[in-house]
């Protein structure tokens, strides 16, 4: 929705459609039907601590009382899907689990450490999903490559995670003690990101488990491939939708090829050889595409690849050689590249 790291929907993302609907859906009915019911939903610190009511602390860190925090987390979930494809569903739902469980730890901590050291007692915090929503911010900062898409006042630039944030910063500052839940939710982001104490392997979805909500719920959250059409602005010239559709074949084509090379490299082994696959990007400023079949005479040279974009496909899990015939192939076009590899 905001970056550009896949393809739009909500295609191979069931646990984060899930995620949109059901505590959307129970927070507007709470909100608009049943306000009755909302104290069953708070996230009360001081039943859990002393009345040791675990349920509270489900239902208080699952569902949001606030229909401004829901609409946030809900963009927020929209957008980190790209990790849900990434990863697949199963460790994608253990890193919530992981970043659930050790958030609600270190919303208790932090509690009581404001209380010993500033004398503030805390007795409630805002309700909702949003610990792991904080924790997501990690991978997508470490993770996510910036790229450029604008420059405000020739200093400002503005890349395809800026709204990501500024949307976050809403977030964070919808409650008086939402920071607790942010922090908590960074910190366990982190810990479960790079590994600390091997808690990755300790907070984890059984596989059990994942077959038995592949076999059960995944068919109910599924959605479909999405069509691939264009869709024009009113007042588009002929120009630009022919060059849309061109855009869109080229697309096409290069999925095509890139599904049938990694089919060969399977059964073959070795690295996919991705100048065959972008021959309609680096001709497509050409005036016409009628009978477009360049010549090996007339093939450029190979581009020289930066270092700072390798590393970047790199430290995002691709192999240093996919990376380098990406880039080399998109002439260095990082945006065109970063998005190939995570739908492929």
């Amino acid at each position: 929705m905001f970056t550009s790291t896949g393809s739009n929907g909500l295609y191979k993302a069931p646990l984060s459609k899930s995620l949109l609907l059901v505590p959307s859906a129970i927070s507007i009915l709470l909100t608009l039907l049943f306000q009755h019911y909302q104290k069953f939903f708070a996230y009360n610190l001081q039943a859990i601590k002393e009345d040791f009511q675990i349920w509270r602390l489900v239902c208080g860190r699952t569902i949001c009382l606030d229909l401004k925090d829901t609409f946030c987390s809900s963009l927020l979930i929209y957008n980190f899907r790209i990790f849900e494809r990434r990863y697949g569903s199963r460790k994608f739902s253990s890193f919530l689990l992981g970043a659930w469980m050790l958030s609600a730890l270190f919303d208790l901590l932090l509690v009581e450490i404001a209380q010993y050291i500033f004398g503030i007692t805390i007795n409630s915090l805002p309700s909702g999903f949003l610990g792991p929503v904080f924790a997501l911010f990690v991978p997508f900062y470490s993770s996510i490559p910036r790229v450029q898409v604008a420059q405000v006042l020739g200093h400002f630039s503005i890349t395809n995670k800026t709204l990501v944030y500024i949307l976050g910063l809403q977030l964070l500052t919808s409650g008086s003690y939402i920071w607790i839940l942010a922090l908590s939710g960074l910190v366990s982001g982190i810990c479960y990101n790079s590994s600390i104490l091997k808690v990755h392997r300790i907070l984890c979805v059984p596989s059990w488990v994942a077959k038995i909500f592949s076999w059960t719920l995944e068919p109910i959250f599924s959605s479909a491939e999405p069509m691939n059409e264009v869709r024009v602005g009113m007042g588009a010239t002929v120009d630009i939708q022919r060059q849309q559709r061109m855009e869109l074949l080229d697309r096409q084509i290069m999925m095509s090829q890139v599904a049938q090379m990694r089919r060969q490299r399977q059964q073959q082994g070795g690295m996919i050889n991705w100048n065959r696959l972008f021959p309609p990007l680096r001709h497509r400023h050409n005036a016409n595409y009628q009978d477009h079949r360049p010549s090996e005479q007339d093939t450029p040279p190979p581009t020289e690849v930066s270092e700072e974009q390798v590393a970047r496909l790199m430290e995002m899990g691709f192999s240093r050689g996919d990376a380098l015939e990406a880039l080399r192939a998109s002439n260095n076009d990082l945006n065109v590249a970063t998005n190939f590899l995570l739908q492929h």
